[in-house]
């Protein structure tokens, strides 16, 4: 049985399109970047402690199988989080305009005897951004808890002037490399042969 480690409602979204079953486990990782760690090894680092965790929840489920994912922006080796407040996002979408930034997904999948990782780094061009622009955004309350303080997925769509790379990474589950894993693992995707809308469980269920 597949579990997805994690309390973003877009990325169980975006897993559920692969058409298979899976139960969510509700784990809570302290995502706090080390003194000189890397951007790139703190984001593998949290997709890993957020798989681990789920796993220690579902270990006695037989088979159980447990992806981790984490998803953060950074621009000249800063990594971008979610934004304090609403100053905080006005703040980050301002370094942002004008500049091409990375948004590194890394994908954990574990179970009881194995595990596989993999990292995705899609480059993001902004437009640049007026400060009425910004400060409309913001009022709109989207970029409150997204990396970034950004959606891709939503009004920020039109702030992209290029994209190289995943746009689902972007998003926070970077679909074909997740697919990829999964086969791996003998779980083999069937986007289109299942409702995306009830192929997953919340934690009591499983």
């Amino acid at each position: 049985m597949l579990h997805l480690a994690s309390k973003s409602p877009r990325r169980r979204a975006l897993l559920a399109r692969l058409g298979l079953p899976f139960g969510i486990v509700d784990v809570d990782v302290p995502e706090h970047r080390a003194p000189g760690e890397p951007a790139w090894e703190y984001v593998r680092r949290v997709a890993r402690e957020k798989a681990g965790a789920g796993l220690l929840e579902v270990v006695a489920v037989p088979g159980a199988l447990v992806l981790g994912a984490d998803t953060e922006v950074v621009l000249d080796g800063e990594v971008f989080g979610k934004p304090r407040d609403d100053a905080d996002a006005a703040a980050m979408l301002r370094r942002l305009s004008g500049r091409t930034h990375q948004v590194v997904s890394s994908v954990a999948l574990v179970s009881a005897g194995r595990e596989a990782q993999v990292d995705v780094v899609t480059e993001v061009t902004f437009d640049i951004l007026g400060d009425e622009r910004i400060a409309a955004y913001v009022a709109s309350g989207e970029p409150r808890g997204k990396a970034g303080a950004y959606a891709i997925q939503g009004g920020a769509e039109l702030f992209v002037s290029h994209l190289s790379g995943s746009h689902s990474g972007v998003i926070g589950l970077p679909l074909q490399q997740t697919a990829a894993l999964l086969r791996g693992f003998g779980m083999v995707p069937q986007p289109f042969a299942a409702d995306a809308a009830g192929t997953f469980t919340e934690q009591g269920d499983v």
